[in-house]
């Protein structure tokens, strides 16, 4: 049997996460599938069938966040305190009742009723904001535990750990960064990335993956070549010659009224509550 290395670890939590979330995720698009229309007792039932299970799967998670930062901090060697769950910072972040959250689905269906489109179409649009919702609320679980696990061991800083299934933009160029424990990783809604202790002796600096940032330099140039547009602040040139800032003042970190932390590009702003997910 091979010996339990960080690396292995963080793969094998990784996946375990990726479970979770996967299970709770299908069960609640089996549960929209089954309504057979959506007036307001057809919603009350299907939230009050989702929001446990949502619930039940963002307590398994914060609790296997846990074990993986306590089993981590005894691999790198570093002192570690197991966290309590607090209920209310996993479960109940967003400041609003899970109930008023997960009618959003049915209340974006209706909008797009309004707005003139066929049931089939506008059902789509409120499953795709019930997947959106399941997989912010699973994610967050994980980064809200993570902070306070990590803010009673010994470990100085988090890393972010990219999915290795599909990772946008904004969380690749994060990957090269490194975050203080003490602080809430910041994240987007559908993000599914994992995050990884750093002792301060082992910190190489603000940037800990020069080879994947300029990697992503030169996809930039790639795509202001051919002519897709992209983020342009200031007088900074690509290596090509055009125009372009640097990544470190295209992404920022907002406060999201319901989310926290959210990366996103500094040239996009919130809505407002209408567009909370």
């Amino acid at each position: 049997m091979a010996e339990l290395t960080s690396d292995l670890l963080t793969a094998a939590y990784m996946a375990q996460v990726a479970a979770i979330r996967d299970r709770v995720l299908a069960y609640a698009v089996a549960m929209w599938g089954s309504a057979t229309s959506l007036r307001d007792a057809d919603v009350e039932r299907l939230v009050a069938r989702i929001v446990p299970v949502v619930q039940g799967g963002q307590l398994q998670v914060a609790g296997l966040t846990n074990a993986y930062v306590g089993q981590l901090a005894k691999l790198e060697g570093v002192s570690a305190v197991v966290a309590p769950i607090d209920r209310a910072s996993v479960v109940g972040y967003r400041g609003v009742p899970a109930d008023e959250v997960y009618r959003r689905p049915a209340v974006a269906t209706y909008t797009a009723l309004r707005d003139g489109k066929p049931f089939g179409a506008a059902r789509e649009e409120g499953l795709g904001r019930l997947k959106s919702l399941v997989a912010t609320d699973v994610q967050q679980a994980r980064n809200r535990q993570a902070r306070h696990a990590y803010s009673n061991t010994g470990f100085d800083y988090t890393i972010r750990t990219l999915s290795g299934s599909e990772n946008c933009a904004l969380c690749v160029i994060a990957s090269t960064q490194r975050y203080h424990s003490a602080g809430l990783m910041p994240i987007h809604p559908g993000c599914d990335c994992g995050e990884r202790g750093m002792r301060a002796g082992r910190d190489p600096g603000q940037v800990i993956d020069q080879r994947l940032l300029d990697l992503t330099y030169q996809q930039v140039d790639v795509k202001l070549a051919s002519g897709d547009p992209a983020p342009v602040l200031g007088d900074k040139q690509s290596s090509a010659g055009k125009a372009i800032s640097d990544f470190t003042d295209m992404i920022v970190t907002r406060e999201h009224g319901e989310l926290g932390a959210t990366l996103a590009w500094r040239q996009d702003h919130f809505t407002g509550p209408s567009g909370l997910n």
